[in-house]
C-alpha cells in the first residue's frame, strides 16, 4: 500500500479534489451555470431522440392555411366558431373541446350593432325595419350564437393571464387560499387577465389559461398547470380539458407528508377521478415538464391534425373524431402561435397542450424525482472513485477505453431512466468530472502531444495562427507546405486616409494607433479561424480555407468582415478619448480558386496565396470608397455565403480584368434583418433593374425616395448623378450596365 501511495498518491490527491468539487456542485455549495446549461442540453437531446408516436385519442382541429383560404382571414366571426362547435359536438360527438383562442371583445362583425343604432335614430320611424331587425337578431347576434353553441357542451374556453389589465370574465378557480387550511402554496402569480366575454364564459362555465412560461434561452420545456390570481388558483387549458375528459370535478394539491405546516413541500396535484384518483407530479411552482410526443405540426407524427374547414364542411368521417379529445388551435405561421421547443423552433402552441393532456390521461409523466440530488451524489462519488483508481494504473489506450465505458454507461442509464421510467436525472456534473479526471491523468503523457505541436509549429507557426496549429496537430499527416490549388476566400482591409492620419500624429502616437488597429483586426480574423497572410503597411491581408479546410470559409469571412467594422467603431471610442483622428476602413472580400502554399525566394519565403481571385479581392477593397461603403464582396462570395443579406452595388470591370463582375455589400444575417431594411433592399433592387434598362425617370424616383430615407449613403447620390449624366449622354442600346475602372 505504501508503494502505491508513493507512486500514485499525488494523482489520487488531485483526483479526490476534483471529485469533492463535483460533490460540492451537486449540493449547491458551489454553482457553475455552465453545468446547468449542459444538463439542459442533455435533456433536449433526450427529448429529440424520442420517436414520434401517434396518439389517436387527441385530435387537433387546425385553423390552417387551407381554412383561412376557404373560410376567410382570422379571427373568424363567432357564427363560424359556433358552427364549428356545433359540428364537433352534435355531428361528430367529441368527448371534450379545448379552445386555444381567447374572445375578450364582443363580436360586431355582423353589423347588427350598426343596424340597431339606425333603428333608434335615422330609421326609427320605419316600423317594418325594426320588426325585420327583431327577426334577424338571432342570426346576427354572433356572440349569442356562440353562447348557445357552448351551453351544456363539454367545451373549455382558453384565456391568458397578464400583468396589466382585467378584461372579460374569469372562470371559477379550482381552489382558493382558504381551501389550503393555513398552508402556503407557491405558484406563479398574476395581477391581471384577458379572458372571454361574460356571455361566453357563463355559457360553458369552464376555462383554462394558455400562458407559456419560457426558459431563459427562450425555449418552452415546461408549463404551469396552476396560476394564482388574488385568492384563487386557476387551472390551465390542458389541465381543464384533461379533467373534463376524465370526468373529474375538482383538483386539489397534495403536500409531502411530514413537511413544514406553513411551507409544506408540494408533491402533486390530484384529480378526483374514478375509480381511483389520478396524481400529477409537479414542481414547487406547480409546473409540469412537457413530454414532446412528436416533432410538431401536421407532419410531426404526434397527433392527427384536421383542417377546421374540413370539419365545417363535414368532409371528415365521424369515426375520426368520435369520442376524441379535440383542441382547436392553429399551425398557420401568420397567427403567432408557434413556439421554440427542444424538438423544433416552429412548434404549434396547441400541440404543447395536447402533450400535457396526453400525459395526464396516461398518468405517465416526465419529471425530476425528489431523490435526484442523492442520485447525483451517488453517481458522482462512484464515478470519481473508479476513475481515480483505474486511470492511475492503466496505459493510455486502456485509459481511453475505460473512460469511454464509464461515459457511455452514465449517459445510457440517464437516457434509459428517461425513456422507460419518465425520470429526468442530472448528468452534467458526472460527465464533467469524467472529463476532468481523464484530462488530468493523460496530462502525465502530455510530452508526446508537446512534441507533435512543436513539429507543427516549426512547420507552420510563422504563417498561421496558433489556434489553427492546434487543429493541425490533431492530424499532422494531412498538412504540408507544398503549393496546391484550392477555393478560398481572401480579405483585404485598409485604413482610409492613412496619409492624412500619419501627418496629424506624432511618431509614437502613430505607431500605437496602427498597433491598436492591426491587433483589433487580427483578433477578429483569428477568432474566426482566418489565416493572417501579411500586413502591408496599414493594410491587412487574410484568407479562409487553408491550411485547415473550412467548408464555410466564405460565411466565416463575411461574418468576420462585419465584425471588423463593429470593432473599428469600438476602437474609435478609444481614439476619440485620446484626441486622435477617427479610424475608417475599407474591406474587400472575394472567393475563388487560388494557389496556396510556401512561396517566395531562397532568401525569404511565406505561406501565402496567389491568383486572380486574390487580385480581385484587392481591387474590391480599393473601390469601396467609390460607393461610399466600408465592405464590398464579389459575386462568388455572395453565392457561397447565402445566409447573409446583400445589396448589389454595381457590375464593374476592374483594372487588369476584361470580364465584368457583380459586386455586393453584405448588410446582415438574413435572420437579423428588420422589415425596414428588407424593404429598402427590395426597393434598391427594383431601382437598379430600372437603371440598367435605361428607365431613368422611374429609377430616379425610387433612388430619390431611398436617398431621402438614408441621406448619408453616398451610393444613392452616385446613382442620381449617373442618371443625370445618362439623360444628357445616353449610353446607347448596346450598353451593358458595367462600370469600368482603369486604376487600382
Amino acid at each position: 500500500m505504501r508503494k502505491l501511495v508513493a507512486r500514485f498518491g499525488a494523482r489520487w490527491l488531485f483526483g479526490s479534489i476534483f471529485t469533492l468539487l463535483a460533490c460540492a456542485q451537486v449540493f449547491d455549495y458551489i454553482h457553475v451555470n455552465t453545468l446547468d446549461r449542459l444538463d439542459i442540453f442533455f435533456y433536449d437531446l433526450r427529448v429529440r431522440l424520442q420517436s414520434p408516436k401517434l396518439d389517436p385519442r387527441i385530435v387537433i382541429v387546425d385553423i390552417d392555411e387551407k381554412s383561412l383560404a376557404e373560410v376567410g382571414h382570422f379571427p373568424w366571426g363567432r357564427n363560424v366558431v359556433a358552427n364549428l362547435i356545433g359540428k364537433l359536438t352534435d355531428d361528430y360527438h367529441v368527448k371534450v373541446i379545448g379552445i386555444d383562442i381567447e374572445n375578450p371583445e364582443a363580436d360586431t362583425s355582423s353589423g347588427y350593432d350598426t343596424l340597431e343604432n339606425l333603428s333608434r335614430t335615422d330609421l326609427k320611424d320605419i316600423p317594418a325595419f325594426a320588426h325585420q331587425l327583431t327577426l334577424l337578431k338571432p342570426k346576427l347576434d354572433y356572440d349569442e350564437l356562440l353562447a348557445s353553441a357552448l351551453k351544456n357542451k363539454p367545451v373549455v374556453l382558453g384565456y391568458r393571464f397578464t400583468d396589466d389589465q382585467d378584461k372579460g370574465l374569469l372562470p371559477a378557480p379550482i381552489f382558493q387560499v382558504d381551501d389550503l387550511k393555513g398552508r402556503r402554496l407557491l405558484a406563479l402569480q398574476s395581477t391581471g387577465y384577458v379572458a372571454n366575454i361574460a356571455k361566453l364564459q357563463q355559457a360553458t362555465g369552464i376555462g383554462g389559461f394558455f400562458n407559456a412560461e419560457l426558459d431563459i434561452d427562450g425555449l418552452l420545456r415546461s408549463s404551469p398547470l396552476v396560476i394564482q390570481y388574488e385568492n384563487g388558483f386557476y387551472e390551465s387549458l390542458a389541465l381543464a380539458t384533461a379533467r373534463v375528459a376524465l370526468g373529474a370535478t375538482n383538483v386539489r394539491p397534495q403536500f409531502i407528508a411530514g413537511t413544514d405546516r406553513d411551507y409544506g413541500e408540494l408533491d402533486s396535484l390530484i384529480l378526483n377521478t374514478q375509480p381511483a384518483e389520478k396524481h400529477i407530479p409537479v414542481d414547487d411552482l406547480m409546473k409540469i415538464q412537457i413530454d414532446f410526443r412528436g416533432k410538431g405540426g401536421p407532419d410531426g407524427g404526434g397527433y392527427r391534425y384536421i383542417s377546421a374547414t374540413d370539419v365545417l364542411h363535414k368532409r371528415v368521417p365521424v369515426e375520426a373524431l368520435d369520442q376524441r379529445v379535440v383542441l382547436i388551435g392553429t399551425s398557420a405561421p401568420g397567427l403567432n402561435d408557434l413556439r421554440s421547443v427542444p424538438v423544433s423552433n416552429q412548434f404549434p402552441g396547441v400541440e404543447a397542450h395536447a402533450n400535457i393532456i396526453a400525459s395526464i390521461l396516461d398518468g405517465n409523466f416526465k419529471h425530476k424525482p425528489d431523490y435526484s440530488i442523492g442520485f447525483d451524489f451517488a453517481q458522482v462519488a462512484l464515478t470519481g472513485i473508479l476513475l481515480i483508481i483505474a486511470l492511475s494504473k492503466l496505459k493510455p489506450l486502456p485509459s481511453i477505453l475505460f473512460t469511454a465505458v464509464i461515459t457511455v454507461s452514465v449517459i445510457w442509464f440517464n437516457f434509459w431512466a428517461y425513456s422507460t421510467q419518465g425520470l429526468i436525472l442530472p448528468v452534467a456534473t458526472a460527465l464533467t468530472l469524467v472529463l476532468a479526471l481523464f484530462m488530468f491523468n493523460v496530462a502525465w503523457g502530455y510530452w508526446f502531444e508537446v512534441r507533435i505541436n512543436r513539429a507543427m509549429t516549426n512547420l507552420f507557426g510563422e504563417y498561421v495562427a496558433p489556434e489553427l496549429v492546434e487543429v493541425m496537430a490533431e492530424d499532422p499527416s494531412h498538412y504540408n507546405m507544398d503549393g496546391e490549388k484550392r477555393v478560398l476566400t481572401i480579405l483585404f482591409a485598409d485604413v482610409r486616409g492613412f496619409t492624412t492620419i500619419s501627418e496629424m500624429l506624432e511618431t509614437n502616437d502613430l505607431r500605437e494607433f496602427i498597433n491598436i488597429y492591426l491587433t483589433a483586426m487580427s483578433e477578429d480574423i483569428r477568432g474566426n479561424k482566418g489565416t493572417l497572410d501579411k500586413y502591408i503597411g496599414d493594410c491587412v491581408m487574410a484568407f479562409w480555407g487553408a491550411p485547415v479546410v473550412l467548408d464555410d470559409h466564405a460565411s466565416r469571412a463575411v461574418a468576420t468582415a462585419l465584425s471588423m467594422l463593429k470593432t473599428a467603431d469600438r476602437v474609435n471610442q478609444t481614439f476619440a478619448a485620446r484626441g486622435w483622428p477617427p479610424l475608417k476602413i475599407g474591406i474587400g472580400l472575394n472567393t475563388g480558386e487560388v494557389r496556396v502554399g510556401d512561396m517566395g525566394s531562397k532568401i525569404r519565403r511565406a505561406y501565402t496565396v496567389m491568383g486572380d481571385a486574390v487580385n480581385l479581392a484587392s481591387r474590391l477593397e480599393g473601390i469601396t470608397k467609390q460607393y461610399g461603403v466600408a465592405l464590398v464582396v464579389g459575386e462568388m462570395t455572395r453565392l457561397a455565403a447565402p445566409e447573409f443579406a446583400y445589396r448589389e452595388l454595381d457590375r464593374v470591370r476592374v483594372k487588369g480584368k476584361n470580364e465584368p463582375v457583380a459586386i455586393f455589400q453584405p448588410v446582415a444575417l438574413v435572420t437579423e434583418l428588420d422589415d425596414v431594411t428588407r424593404n429598402a433592399l427590395a426597393e434598391w433592387d427594383r431601382a437598379l433593374s430600372l437603371f440598367r434598362s435605361q428607365q431613368w425617370d422611374q429609377a430616379e424616383q425610387l433612388v430619390k425616395t431611398l436617398h431621402a430615407q438614408y441621406p448619408d449613403q453616398l451610393l444613392y447620390e452616385l446613382y442620381l448623378d449617373q442618371i443625370e449624366h445618362f439623360r444628357l449622354a445616353p449610353p446607347g442600346p448596346d450598353w451593358d450596365g458595367v462600370t469600368t475602372y482603369t486604376t487600382k
